[in-house]
């Protein structure tokens, strides 16, 4: 049989780079794997986790569906769906609470890092989002998940629940693991942290045109002189260079710096370009996938039957162990 894998992307806006790299290249990668069945999804459940417009929601979710596909995921390989619309998904995390302990949500450092963004918006959605997460992970008993670093502590959640479901009612949830991709970790363009489209002036979005990239590498802090020690905001840049252009160009600017001969505009305008270089084709193909709604529309409704399919068996099966059924 195949090995399963799935991902899935939070439905708060265009895909930046940081998803770009951090997960959609994985998913890509083992999509033209033969040896895999691959599940992708948009999580339009976790996004209302924290605050969001209600009114865009929907577009938004679309919008991601679009990128999928613009980045190259194709429904012929792999399963697109939108989360919501598969309802066992929700189904199965309550089941999965019963083995799970408030206080093991609480201590997540996940959970910590999100109560003080939103001190104000600490829901039980909020707290329960690792259990919900491993109800993606677990309903296609999916053993390999394309993410980013920083979900590792949720992948470590899902193995938890996987290990007690197993022990305590016989189920065979395998223990999934983070597939690893090069650009795994993309900086912050402000020079602290991730990528992330919770932080303001921290992304690049894929659709951003080369004059919005130019301004927003532009932005980023550089030190005042070449040489020494690279200060955060400089790292981002070489960081982004490192996974747009090709090595001899980034030792180039490299030597450069070490030198203390590097003008950090030169430096600025090469991550621009080569940004915007790896961008245009993805930008090309959106455009044209906009204008066909009616294979948008199909490409979801196709995507969440199939993914139905596989999640109905599996709440067949817990059922029955769990004494349900």
């Amino acid at each position: 049989m195949k090995k399963r894998v799935l991902s899935g992307i939070r439905a708060t806006g265009r895909l930046h780079l940081g998803n770009y790299f951090g997960a959609v290249k994985g998913m890509l990668e083992l999509q033209e794997k033969t040896e895999y069945e691959t599940l992708y999804m948009v999580v339009d459940l976790h996004t209302i986790t924290t605050p969001y417009d209600k009114g865009m929601l929907k577009q938004s979710v679309r919008d991601v569906i679009i990128d999928y596909l613009a980045c190259g995921l194709d429904p012929a390989k792999s399963t697109i769906f939108i989360q919501s619309m598969v309802p066992e998904h929700t189904e199965l995390a309550f089941y999965f609470s019963s083995v799970v302990s408030i206080a093991r949500m609480q201590h997540l450092p996940t959970f910590k890092d999100k109560v003080k963004q939103y001190p104000h918006h600490t829901t039980m959605a909020l707290l329960n989002y690792p259990i919900l997460m491993a109800a993606d992970i677990l309903i296609y008993k999916a053993g390999i998940v394309p993410v980013g670093v920083d979900q590792e502590p949720h992948i470590e959640v899902a193995r938890e629940v996987a290990r007690k479901m197993n022990s305590e009612y016989g189920t065979d949830f395998p223990e999934p693991q983070r597939f690893v991709t090069r650009g795994e970790y993309v900086p912050s363009l402000t020079g602290m942290g991730k990528m992330s489209k919770s932080v303001e002036g921290s992304y690049i979005n894929l659709t951003d045109s080369d004059e919005e990239i130019e301004k927003k590498v532009r932005s980023i802090p550089t030190a005042t002189a070449a040489g020494g020690e690279m200060n955060e905001g400089v790292k981002s840049l070489f960081a982004l260079f490192k996974l747009t252009a090709p090595e001899s160009e980034v030792a180039r600017f490299e030597k450069e710096f070490h030198a203390g001969t590097l003008q950090f505009m030169n430096l600025k305008k090469a991550v621009s370009t080569a940004i915007y270089k790896e961008l245009q084709p993805f930008q090309e193909k959106r455009r044209e996938l906009a204008k066909n709604g009616k294979y948008i529309d199909k490409v979801i409704t196709d995507g969440a039957e199939k993914a139905q399919k596989i999640a109905q068996m599996t709440i067949k099966e817990v059922k029955e162990k769990m004494g349900l059924a």
